[in-house]
């Protein structure tokens, strides 16, 4: 069915986004939205090191730093969303990033990431869920992420 509407449609088999493509775009606009979102929440840069403060937003923990970080990749996934290799790129950099994010924090315990923004167990397993997918959709992407 989906390919018949693509027909109706005038699209082709290469205007198909690829699996890396659609976890840039998907998670880009996430992420953005929780930036923003977590600036009404809570937008102290203040108390970098050990004593790193937020309020959650959800079950997430943010601060300003937090909030920063998740609009550079919000803004990086929607940027490289448009081509096949930049979502792969995205896609398999962010899910490799988010694998050494959730070790990191699983680790260290102090629920503090690299002294800048606080983390918690909801935290661990969402980084954890993106690095998966982020690998998934990368893996998925290959053939068309390396053209």
């Amino acid at each position: 069915m989906a390919s018949s509407a693509a027909a109706r449609s005038g699209a082709t088999g290469t205007d198909a986004k690829t699996p890396a493509q659609i976890y840039s775009l998907v998670f880009g606009a996430t992420l953005l939205l929780a930036g923003i979102a977590g600036f009404f929440v809570n937008s102290e840069f203040g108390g970098l090191g050990t004593n790193v403060q937020g309020d959650d937003l959800i079950l997430f923990e943010v601060n300003g730093w937090h909030n920063i970080v998740h609009l550079a990749s919000g803004l990086l996934g929607l940027a490289l969303s448009r081509s096949a290799a930049g979502g792969f790129a995205f896609a398999l950099g962010f899910g490799l990033t988010y694998a050494l994010v959730t070790v990191w924090g699983l680790i260290t315990g102090d629920n503090i990431l690299f002294g800048l923004a606080p983390v918690n167990g909801a935290d661990n397993i969402l980084h954890a869920a993106i690095a998966a997918a982020g690998i998934l959709a990368a893996l998925a992407s290959r053939a068309r992420g390396r053209a």
